[in-house]
């Protein structure tokens, strides 16, 4: 796997949140906020730290991510075609009749979706089954499971995180979206799930705080959790919900919510000019 420079990853995320906003525009459906707030997480994953391969998907060794809040599958779609399993031409179907790229994940209909995902807190038990039979089976790929914050409000994360404990599951690695929005609201008001990090840890998981959008901190993460081996491991990233488009930046309304036509030129127009920006200073 080519590892790419920070500029590399900086650009190939604001790529993927064109792509991003122009599939939602094409829908005129779908999950804006959380998609936007982990490009740089995916981007980061995909193009620095995962072992996989897309001519060769069912690859027995390859890390697996798994994909637990559903609803923000355009980024996994974006960042999946961006590496190469899919045409990027296809992102143009999302959620029409007939499309692989379902409203949430299916993960018979594509290469690289490794679970289908809908109901909120059930992908985290997923990953943990699957970590617990790499374990069994030998394998030598790790598990990475993306989380909502929203989705702590499951009484089944915290059945998942007490067994992935338990077993000492340290092939695991739970990536946190923490965004503090809901579709009802700031999580805060919603449901308060403050502190995190004394909850994970009391469920003996190594928990570690990076900032979303920051690519050294989220690849020296994932790194420091491969060399933890008593146990599985946490990493909060506090992200910004919409980020890169300014008036969707911090908003929960725009949690479940597509840009019309009118948005999504100004959404793109913001994208562009933060291109320009980042290349800029690279110069």
């Amino acid at each position: 796997m080519q590892i790419l420079t920070t500029q590399q990853l900086q650009l190939k995320a604001n790529d993927i949140r064109q792509d991003i906003i122009e599939m939602l525009l094409e829908a005129k459906s779908g999950h804006s906020a959380g998609p936007l707030g982990m490009a740089d997480v995916f981007t980061a994953l995909y193009f620095n730290i995962l072992r996989h391969d897309p001519e060769n998907p069912t690859w027995v060794d390859r890390d697996k991510l798994v994909l637990s809040c559903g609803h923000i599958c355009p980024v996994l779609y974006a960042t999946l075609s961006e590496a190469g399993y899919f045409p990027k031409e296809e992102l143009k179907t999302l959620r029409k009749l007939g499309t692989r790229l379902h409203g949430h994940p299916h993960n018979l209909a594509l290469p690289g979706i490794e679970n289908s995902s809908g109901p909120l807190g059930q992908g985290l038990s997923q990953a943990v089954g699957m970590a617990l039979a790499s374990r069994m089976d030998r394998t030598t790929g790790r598990i990475y499971a993306i989380c909502s914050d929203g989705e702590q409000d499951e009484g089944q994360v915290w059945e998942a995180l007490m067994f992935a404990g338990k077993n000492r599951l340290h092939n695991l690695t739970v990536i946190l979206d923490r965004n503090n929005i809901q579709i009802d609201g700031y999580t805060e008001d919603v449901m308060p799930l403050e502190p995190l990090k004394d909850k994970y840890e009391a469920f003996n998981f190594h928990v570690i705080e990076v900032d979303g959008h920051n690519y050294q901190q989220i690849i020296d993460a994932c790194n420091e959790a491969k060399a933890i081996y008593e146990k599985p491991t946490m990493i909060i990233a506090h992200t910004i919900p919409g980020k890169g488009v300014g008036f969707m930046e911090y908003d929960y309304k725009w949690h479940g919510t597509p840009p019309n036509k009118e948005q999504g030129v100004k959404a793109l127009n913001d994208l562009r000019t933060l291109r320009g920006r980042i290349q800029g200073e690279h110069q």
